[in-house]
């Protein structure tokens, strides 16, 4: 597939900058990575050479105050990265792709989600660990008492065991993603748009049971859980690839018999 470093503008003005592996056909997945990562992650490297390795095209990019991408970092943000998403897909749109997937991976899946549930013009959506209980797994990164500190300073900043800051997470940001409601947006996602979840059975950051929360929820959706496999699927990236890969094509094939 040639690459080509592509950048789209978003609604705030801010460029993002992807990279669009184009195989020749128009069909294209667009990736979208996790929290604190990039569109140079292992895992998203490792669906797109599988993709295209299909003959699908793929474009990945670092969403807004990620990797190379200009605005600055937030915690939360899950609307904006929605937005951001729907940037992409309307660039896509404008250049005569035809956009098959989109695949989030982690807090991507939640953005995903969200973005079925607000634009719902993609017909095929895969969540890839992402968090239904988004209340959840918080007191892990930013300590017992993150409420109180927040509380007080407005703020709190989750650092590194080596004591740097990595991120700084404020009231407002905090309040985004507790008011984000998986339930309500996996409820409205449209039963024509075909719904993928994958999870690791053995997830160390977000339970498997958020999967069977989403499949409980979404319309038109299909479980696929791997055994063993931990967050980032270290040992079942093969797996991993050839689910959504199958997912993707045979839902492909389905399309054009009902065409």
């Amino acid at each position: 597939a040639l690459e080509q470093r592509t950048v789209v503008t978003n609604k705030h003005g801010e460029k993002l900058v992807g990279v669009l592996h184009h195989t020749g056909s128009s069909k294209i997945v667009v990736l979208r990575h996790g929290f604190i990562s990039t569109k140079n992650d292992s895992l998203i490297l490792d669906l797109t050479a599988a993709l295209t390795k299909q003959g699908i095209s793929v474009f990945r990019f670092d969403f807004s105050g990620n990797g190379e991408s200009e605005g600055e970092f937030e915690y939360g943000n899950y609307r904006k990265e929605a937005d951001d998403l729907h940037s992409v897909v309307s660039y896509l749109r404008k250049e005569k792709y035809d956009v098959t997937a989109i695949v989030g991976h982690s807090k991507g899946g939640d953005v995903v989600v969200l973005y079925a549930s607000i634009f719902g013009d993609v017909r095929m959506v895969v969540n890839l660990s992402g968090r239904f209980h988004l209340e959840r797994g918080i007191e892990e990164r930013l300590g017992k008492a993150f409420m109180d500190i927040i509380n007080k300073e407005g703020y709190i900043d989750a650092k590194a065991k080596s004591g740097k800051v990595l991120y700084r997470v404020t009231t407002e940001s905090l309040m985004e993603r507790l008011n984000t409601d998986m339930r309500a947006a996996s409820l409205s996602i449209s039963k024509e748009c075909r719904f993928f979840t994958v999870h690791g059975s053995a997830d160390e950051i977000i339970p498997v049971e958020d999967a069977y929360e989403f499949a409980k929820h979404i319309p038109n959706h299909k479980l696929h859980v791997i055994e063993g496999a931990n967050h980032c699927y270290t040992a079942h990236r093969k797996e991993l690839s050839d689910a959504v890969v199958d997912f993707i094509a045979s839902s492909e094939a389905g399309d054009s018999s009902s065409a």
